[in-house]
């Protein structure tokens, strides 16, 4: 299925020295013609990549810019704060949930209770069940 492929390529030859095998003469005419440009003309040479640099400058601050990347950062700080007060909030909760089941389990170990103790203990498994429900 797959064979190798044999080839009388010479291993010095490179892509390089190939075109310019081929097209050496017109690269060398190219090259003088811009010498004698470049010597007939400097000045404008220079004027047209002076004009060339600033436009460039000039089109990377307006019309090439992205404003929109102010924006991006935003969003993701409030969604970072956010998430902090959420973890705090859940935190609270879970500690007055703990405070509240020691409360019923000190309540629970007496052998009789008092009307208020029961008020008390009445109470305290309401805001447990609360709580619970919002931790949902």
């Amino acid at each position: 299925m797959l064979r190798r492929i044999r080839s009388n390529r010479d291993p010095r030859d490179t892509l390089y020295s190939e075109l310019r095998r081929e097209f050496g003469t017109y690269f060398l005419a190219g090259e003088e013609a811009v010498k004698r440009l470049s010597i007939a003309y400097p000045k404008f040479l220079f004027s047209c990549m002076a004009v060339l640099i600033i436009l460039s400058f000039l089109l990377s601050f307006t019309l090439f810019r992205h404003p929109s990347e102010k924006k991006v950062h935003q969003p993701v700080t409030r969604g970072v704060q956010e998430g902090f007060d959420q973890i705090t909030s859940i935190a609270t909760s879970i500690r007055q949930s703990l405070e509240l089941r020691r409360m019923v389990d000190s309540l629970s170990a007496k052998k009789q209770l008092t009307p208020t103790d029961s008020v008390l203990l009445d109470s305290t498994l309401d805001r447990l069940s609360r709580l619970k429900q919002s931790l949902k």
